[in-house]
């Protein structure tokens, strides 16, 4: 009997030695502390160089520019051009972004993004950006996601930098020691996660939060929610002109972002008083929204996001480097990069990298299929109200309140469709929220059609029904080049809507000034 009770005993301290070896390997991790010989204001990317040279090394392979997964990769092609292939055009582009973005910036280039190391480089070669003139149409809040000069810029010129011409600062960056980098996460001095960005910020205060006090995993999920958000650049009428805003006080979810947008615009459209508009179709004369990359939006009540996985669990995974030591890799880009999956199989790690790698391509197929359908019913909304609009036949007695309504709609669905079209993960980050959003997008710009088609007394009807890819041919190419051309803008029956611009020489090509700057 003795020795059962021994053997008992044994179990039992042994039971309570490996409790408290258990207890203490679960504990929460340490976060590493830093103190280095750089200065808080440090934002020069090379200066990292020397404190960080492992991960360094990692956060120059974004430089990388030619490796493409199913749906994107870093080859900067045209994301409109599905007829030329790589690197001008590519299979998975969507044909009619320059149509439903005519008369905006957008319409002249939109290229895949490349690397973030490439971020300065290509806002200052982007088409979006005039460059054939001294004021470059867009004002300097389109520098706030391209780095971390903007705390020299704020703290120099407060409030009043963002409505400035963005042309104005093109000389005063360097492309690569002023991109994307160290200092747009971290304080340089101690390397702690940090804010740049002034919109979140703004939020975090409106929400009485303070990033400081948030959970390390809040953390670095809130420094990539600094760029890869929807935000807007806000009317005067609401606070200092051009500022970037997240709209988010409403919600994060697409009906409460659009009503946040329904009651903070400065515009005098009769039907949109009050709303926010980004810019007024020229064809069918909506006053619209232009989505920008809402991943975190998209990311937070997904799945993934839900469950506490933050955006570096995946994008920025663990590796081992210099023979041992185990570092988040700096290389920010897509885990199907990776042919071994690694990034999902630090969790998923009963499935093969093929089953993981196919079953994220099944859902973007699903979701890009639905994409496309509610871009052409975009476009058809568009053409509808054209057509209502230039109805010269006896109107019906609403015919005014039909096309405002018929607007709204097409307003409506089209952001929807752009919400999802310009997330960077076709609907893998919130497959559910993706899908939803692009029926609703669908079903809004229908009804733009159907109301259209009423104003215009059903006559529009049976042309309308018609395959809109031969009613509305795709605009391939399109830019602030060649709408100075007459003979390319007789091309396409919606170019009569926009204006020739007149013959200009560039003036910039980068952050080099190539013409003499005006005498004042």
């Amino acid at each position: 009997m003795s020795d059962k009770k021994n053997l008992f005993s044994m179990i039992a301290v042994g039971l309570i030695l490996a409790m408290t070896g258990c207890s203490t390997d679960s504990s929460e991790p340490s976060t590493p502390t830093y103190k280095t010989k750089l200065a808080s204001t440090e934002i020069r990317n090379s200066a990292f160089k020397e404190e960080f040279p492992l991960h360094y090394e990692t956060y120059l392979r974004n430089n990388e520019s030619e490796i493409m997964t199913e749906y994107g990769g870093s080859v900067a092609y045209n994301k409109n051009d599905n007829v030329n292939p790589l690197p001008e055009g590519y299979k998975h582009a969507q044909p009619y972004l320059k149509n439903l973005w005519l008369g905006y910036p957008f319409s002249y280039e939109y290229r895949a993004a490349r690397g973030h190391t490439y971020a300065m480089q290509d806002i200052l070669h982007i088409d979006r950006i005039n460059r054939y003139d001294e004021q470059a149409g867009l004002p300097s809040t389109c520098w706030n996601c391209k780095t971390a000069k903007m705390n020299e810029w704020v703290g120099e010129y407060g409030d009043e930098f963002w409505a400035k011409n963005f042309n104005q600062f093109r000389e005063a960056v360097d492309l690569h020691e002023d991109t994307i980098g160290c200092a747009n996460c971290h304080d340089p001095a101690n390397m702690e996660l940090r804010l740049y960005s002034v919109p979140l910020k703004a939020y975090l205060e409106e929400q009485g939060k303070d990033f400081a006090n948030l959970s390390r995993n809040e953390q670095r999920a809130l420094v990539c929610g600094q760029c890869h958000v929807e935000y807007y650049f806000q009317d005067k009428g609401f606070g200092p002109a051009k500022k970037p805003v997240f709209p988010w006080s409403e919600g994060l979810d697409p009906e409460q972002v659009y009503a946040y947008y329904d009651t903070h615009g400065d515009t005098t459209t009769p039907g949109f008083e009050g709303k926010f508009v980004d810019w007024v179709h020229p064809v069918s004369k909506t006053p619209m929204l232009k989505a920008q990359h809402p991943e975190y939006e998209t990311w937070h009540n997904g799945v993934h996001g839900a469950a506490g996985v933050s955006c570096a669990d995946c994008h920025m995974s663990y590796i081992r480097v210099d023979g041992k030591k185990k570092i988040s890799t700096h290389h920010w880009t897509s885990p199907l990069k990776d042919p071994d999956m690694k990034a999902c199989r630090q969790c998923h790690t009963d499935k093969s990298p093929d089953y993981l790698r196919e079953r994220v391509i099944y859902t973007q197929d699903k979701v890009w299929q639905q994409l496309l359908t509610a871009q052409d019913i975009s476009v058809k909304a568009h053409e509808a109200i054209r057509l209502a609009n230039e109805f010269i036949g006896v109107k019906p007695a609403d015919y005014d309140q039909l096309l405002i309504d018929a607007r709204e709609m097409c307003r409506k669905g089209q952001f929807f469709w752009d919400l999802v079209s310009a997330e960077n993960s076709v609907g893998f980050h919130n497959p559910t929220k993706a899908l939803h959003t692009l029926a609703l997008s669908q079903q809004y710009s229908q009804k733009a059609v159907d109301l259209a088609i009423k104003a215009a007394q059903f006559t529009t009807a049976e042309y309308l029904a018609g395959d809109i890819k031969e009613l509305v041919p795709p605009i391939l190419h399109h830019s602030r080049e060649l709408q100075m051309n007459p003979e390319h803008m007789a091309s396409h029956a919606w170019f009569k809507y926009i204006p020739i611009l007149p013959k200009a020489e560039m003036v910039w090509d980068g952050n080099k000034r190539l013409t003499p700057a005006a005498t004042q």
